[in-house]
């Protein structure tokens, strides 16, 4: 049997939680377009008669230490690289950027193997650039193995796993085999919530909105949700809510959808918005809501 901890690891944007979700086959962590998407450390675990990987997803490594906020998600990011057996890095098709570098640095000192994972290659127009890349990326440091795939569209995440499970070492399983995430449901509740903000909103709002489960409850056949939408500033408030609280209501609607598929039961869905001021870049209201490892 093989058992270890993979930590996927990149630049903001990159395409880390969509891998997450395809290679433990169940949705675990949100996705968007927008960075910063992912904010917390979350385990998608995936159990097979070889082994079990528990897969480690990150908030993306990026410049700006500015705000708290910023700060709280590179300390997440770095500290997912102790105590894990593998590092998969992914990054953007063939391109290399400045917070590529980063992460570089952050990985050299992990002191595990590392597969590369060039994602999104079903949009290189030009296959013939990959190979340049790759030689140039095997310069930057000794890889377990370089892997070209597309997380959304599942191209060649049969080898990536295939790499995984070759690197893991030999071990009994951390979890019981029908566990696929550490995440409790009210984590999962906040996070599906906020992940309908994110794809209903402008640029604007989505970096000053996190979400707080009030109630969770299971009343007989349905289950009872409150959340709490917080934003920094009154204006912020209005977007969300929108014209005769459309927007709210579409989010309410999307979200309870989803949640209903994931808790297999009906849901009564309540959301308020709420503004605390400069929440994103104060330490003890971010400790608060549940920005804390």
């Amino acid at each position: 049997m093989k058992s270890g901890f993979v930590a996927i690891v990149g630049r903001p944007n990159v395409g880390k939680s969509t891998l997450l979700n395809h290679l433990v086959g169940q949705k675990i962590s949100i996705t968007s377009r927008r960075p910063q998407t992912t904010r917390h450390r979350i385990h998608g675990i995936r159990t097979t008669d070889e082994g079990q990987a528990v897969f480690v997803d990150t908030p993306g490594i990026h410049a700006s230490e500015k705000r708290a906020m910023n700060r709280y998600l590179n300390k997440t990011a770095g500290a997912a690289l102790g105590g894990v057996d593998l590092v998969v890095w992914l990054i953007d098709r063939a391109a290399w950027l400045p917070e590529d570098g980063l992460v570089l640095k952050r990985i050299q000192t992990a002191g595990v193997p590392v597969i590369l994972a060039i994602n999104k290659i079903d949009r290189i127009e030009d296959k013939d650039q990959l190979l340049p890349f790759l030689q140039e990326a095997a310069e930057r440091l000794d890889f377990a193995a370089m892997i070209p795939l597309s997380a959304l569209k599942g191209s060649n995440l049969e080898v990536l796993d295939r790499a995984i499970m070759n690197l893991l070492p030999e071990g009994q399983p951390v979890f019981p085999e029908d566990q696929v995430t550490d995440r409790s449901m009210r984590f999962m509740a906040a996070e599906i919530i906020r992940e309908k903000l994110l794809r209903s909103l402008g640029q604007e709002v989505p970096h000053a909105i996190t979400v707080e489960i009030e109630q969770f409850k299971h009343d007989g056949e349905l289950t009872r949700i409150s959340a709490l939408i917080w934003v920094e500033r009154e204006g912020q408030k209005a977007i969300v809510i929108g014209t005769k609280g459309e927007v709210l209501k579409k989010v309410g609607e999307r979200a309870r959808l989803d949640l209903e598929r994931m808790l297999e039961r009906k849901v009564f869905l309540q959301l308020w918005v709420k503004v605390k001021e400069g929440w994103s870049d104060d330490e003890r209201a971010l400790r608060s809501l549940g920005y804390a490892d």
